[in-house]
């Protein structure tokens, strides 16, 4: 078993590395043993897996996914503690390091060569400024995930796992829900972070799945997605229309859709939102 960091341990370990905590990089320290084996354990890999762990930070969670005997890559930006992991890796779990690789990057920019094998598994507590995005690129980048599990703010998580209709379904829900099944998975307290964030944080469990059956390409769907949120308050047919080239062609595309003009965009599926797109792929067509 890995020796897990605690209070004292994340502490000492920063001011060893003469460091803390950075706000630019949206950097909250897991401070509790229990919380990081609670997450190692929903995300359900184990042997035969290879989990990336997005910002490890001090390597809170990345001993306790070590622990479960999956494979793991820890993509960290900071280059301390990118330098510093692979030591605390040595030291805590001795017999566990020969499955660690470190790879000092920006996950927004992290391509299928850039990992020694493709991934099963994203298990992270993601940055709040970039959690969003980082799922979506890890999804669209990685098909061979089956499963991600993690840590956002508890606002990110709900719009995430938002069904259609309710009023925080949106463009993350949406999106999301081409790649995967998506549902919360629990709530952090904040007393186990160090910073304490002044905001509540939930975990998103997502699990991979076929995106609808269209004839449109994911960009295309997700164009209609953008554009039907970008006016909230508006029907489809004006948020559509400029995506459509005018209003009129946006209500003949949502009619061939089978929708009605004055619906909005959180009443659609993302199914509804890929038909709306082969719609406005076929009227370009016949033009």
């Amino acid at each position: 078993m890995a020796r897990l960091l605690g209070p004292t341990d994340i502490r000492h370990l920063a001011q060893a590395l003469d460091t803390a905590p950075h706000k630019k990089w949206g950097q909250n320290f897991v401070v509790d043993a229990g919380t990081v084996r609670r997450i190692a354990r929903l995300s359900g890999v184990g042997a035969g897996d290879h989990v990336v762990e997005v910002g490890p930070g001090l390597g809170s969670l990345t001993l306790a996914l070590l622990e479960t005997g999956a494979d793991v890559t820890a993509v960290e930006i900071d280059p301390v503690l990118a330098g510093a992991l692979p030591a605390t890796v040595a030291e805590r779990a001795p017999e566990e390091a020969a499955r660690f690789t470190c790879l000092p990057a920006d996950a927004l920019r992290i391509g299928a060569a850039d990992l020694p094998d493709p991934p099963t598994a994203l298990v992270a507590n993601l940055p709040y400024n970039v959690s969003v995005p980082v799922i979506l690129h890890f999804l669209e980048t990685f098909p061979s995930l089956e499963r991600v599990l993690v840590m956002v703010q508890a606002e990110v998580a709900d719009r995430l796992a938002a069904p259609h209709g309710s009023r925080t379904y949106g463009v993350p829900s949406a999106k999301a829900a081409w790649y995967c099944a998506v549902r919360r998975a629990g709530d952090v307290g904040r007393a186990v972070f160090w910073p304490v964030p002044r905001v509540d944080s939930a975990l998103v469990l997502m699990e991979r799945r076929e995106p609808p059956a269209t004839t449109a390409s994911r960009a295309e769907v997700f164009a209609v997605v953008d554009a039907a949120f970008s006016q909230r308050r508006k029907a489809l047919r004006g948020a559509l229309s400029t995506l459509a080239g005018s209003p009129a062609a946006a209500e003949a595309a949502l009619r061939g859709a089978g929708i009605e003009p004055l619906t909005r965009g959180e009443q659609l599926t993302i199914v509804d939102f890929a038909r709306i797109a082969e719609s406005l792929a076929s009227g370009r067509l016949d033009q």
